[in-house]
């Protein structure tokens, strides 16, 4: 059952993504990815253990790499009501925090339980997503030139003025071809493709369309946030060998059906919630001033569609002393 309108869940999640990017960030470019995940997610683990919700995780990070991770399965929160399923990042671009790069964030999303699409072992989808000035003109099973022609037109503009996000892995080098070739503009990230999803949907970002091969988790983890921001995401799994192709098969996974939106997320009512740790197109990342700290998130809910950017400063010896971390 969806939740009632006067409790905003994202709200209470943004002190998660708060001291998961807070810990993460004290390990920007020290070149050590797994201790980057390893303090968000202590710390993301700890601030949920506070939050009113019984929440099982359907979307964990690190099946993928072996890092450290909120598992799948795992209950967190005090186990009050409501029941939800959660998504969880603890940083979307580890790699990019490790080595000092911008565009990094800690994440969490929550829906009603039972909502949430589960691709278990198979870590990849191809995917396309745009805002909501383009929902429904694409189709991922059309040729890229043909939607880029489809954004670009929703978009006011000529094709070689539409810019295109793209993972930058040898998995897409054909997306990339396809994309010079009809004379789009191209950002090649290292990581990060939840922020890449969601700058589709920002004015100012830059950004008309994602597209490319990246991970499952980011494409439901995106899907509760682009529910709120009215825009399109659409899906495929990607097996990477035979073994995954099994998998698929013994677990009923369709590795044909084209999945939507509301395929990844079936609710009404999704929260998101993104915080900075390295500054990047969407949020600027985790700022430190000796006894305080200061962070910048943005909070969804897909119900009343509202969107807030909130700029926090958190006085670090009041928080040590609260929470008993340090």
């Amino acid at each position: 059952m969806d939740q009632p309108a006067d409790r905003n869940l994202a709200l209470e999640l943004t002190r998660v993504t708060e001291a998961a990017a807070i810990a993460a960030a004290r390990w920007q470019g020290r070149g050590d990815k797994n201790s980057v995940d390893q303090a968000a997610v202590d710390a993301m683990r700890h601030m949920l253990s506070t939050v009113d919700v019984d929440a099982t995780v359907i979307i964990g990070e690190g099946e993928k790499d072996e890092a450290p991770m909120l598992f799948n399965g795992e209950v967190v929160g005090n186990g009050r009501e409501p029941k939800m399923d959660i998504a969880v990042d603890p940083v979307d671009g580890t790699r990019l925090t490790a080595m000092g790069k911008p565009g990094s964030l800690a994440v969490i999303a929550m829906a009603d339980r039972g909502s949430m699409y589960a691709p278990g072992s198979l870590v990849y989808m191809d995917k396309i997503a745009v805002g909501e000035e383009a929902a429904g003109m694409v189709d991922i099973d059309a040729p890229v030139a043909h939607n880029l022609r489809q954004v670009a037109r929703a978009k006011g503009k000529d094709v070689d003025e539409v810019t295109v996000v793209l993972l930058d892995r040898p998995r897409n080098d054909e997306y990339v071809r396809q994309v010079r070739e009809a004379g789009a503009r191209i950002t090649l990230i290292g990581d990060g493709d939840i922020s890449g999803a969601i700058s589709t949907a920002k004015a100012d970002s830059g950004i008309d369309v994602l597209m490319g091969i990246g991970g499952s988790p980011e494409a439901v983890t995106a899907a509760c946030a682009l529910a709120a921001l009215h825009g399109d995401l659409q899906c495929r799994l990607w097996p990477r060998d035979e073994s995954e192709r099994r998998y698929a098969l013994e677990h009923g996974l369709d590795l044909d059906q084209v999945l939507t939106i509301r395929d990844l997320v079936d609710s009404n009512n999704t929260f998101f919630a993104a915080t900075g740790v390295t500054s990047g197109s969407l949020l600027r990342g985790v700022r430190f001033y000796g006894k305080s700290v200061e962070t910048h998130s943005v909070v969804m809910r897909s119900q009343s569609g509202t969107i807030r950017f909130i700029e926090s400063i958190h006085r670090l010896d009041w928080l040590e002393e609260v929470h008993a971390i340090d």
